[in-house]
């Protein structure tokens, strides 16, 4: 009988062992899908159903809404549904493996007969930062906190040292070493654009001691200069 404890006492621990695989994989298996992590596939739909527009026809007539527009309400559907399956204004598809499709969350009956271009459709970020004009470092090493204060980010630090653009993991904003201009300016096409382009999307960053680089074409911001902006309604000149 002393003999048979010890395999016992073997078999018992295998058992749990097996048992608390088991329900961690099953766990794991509930938390996959769409919006909730990694590792899901679409299966293929043998017989897809025919794509209709979401929009409906009565959005054609004209509606008052009593003085709230100068405009009465009226869409027409095909603009309205090109609006709807648009991911954002400035871009068509979605940018992150976990996001739903718009066309997909603004479908059914909720949306039929509601104005697309009233609705929220903020730009995407991610290709708003695209527009912004590399800021030129003369260290190997820049210190990015996106202006500080509390629409800032924890400060991290960016190598400049390779012939490319080092943009921010946390706000995209884009940075480059001035040794390696003269290697960017030959290139036939950059992420980011090497010089201010007047593009309307193009939104200069605030002035803050803590922000790093120098835009072409603009002096970086002086000690104490932001505290002099603050004091006048007019702009403080920089040099």
């Amino acid at each position: 009988m002393a003999s048979l404890i010890p395999a016992l006492r073997t078999r018992v621990n295998h058992t749990a062992r097996l048992c608390t695989r088991q329900i961690s994989t099953s766990t794991s298996r509930l938390r996959q899908g769409p919006g909730t992590g990694e590792n899901f596939e679409q299966a293929n739909d043998p017989t897809p159903r025919k794509e209709t527009p979401n929009v409906s026809k009565t959005n054609e007539l004209e509606v008052s809404v009593g003085g709230a527009r100068d405009a009465p309400l009226q869409e027409f559907p095909d603009v309205a549904e090109k609006a709807r399956v648009l991911q954002a204004p400035n871009r068509a598809n979605v940018w992150s493996r976990n996001q739903m499709p718009r066309e997909v969350a603004m479908s059914g009956p909720r949306f039929e007969q509601t104005i697309i271009e009233a609705q929220p459709r903020p730009y995407a970020a991610i290709e708003l930062i695209h527009k912004q004009p590399v800021r030129w470092v003369d260290t190997k090493i820049v210190a990015c906190d996106g202006g500080g204060g509390p629409l800032g980010h924890p400060r991290i630090f960016i190598n400049t040292d390779r012939p490319q653009i080092c943009w921010c993991t946390y706000c995209g904003l884009p940075y480059a070493h001035t040794k390696n201009k003269a290697h960017l300016e030959s290139l036939p096409s950059t992420s980011y654009p090497l010089a201010p382009t007047g593009d309307p999307d193009e939104i200069p960053m605030p002035t803050s001691p803590s922000q790093k680089g120098e835009v072409q074409g603009q002096f970086p911001i002086l000690k104490g200069e932001h505290e002099a902006e603050s004091i006048g309604k007019e702009s403080f000149e920089q040099r």
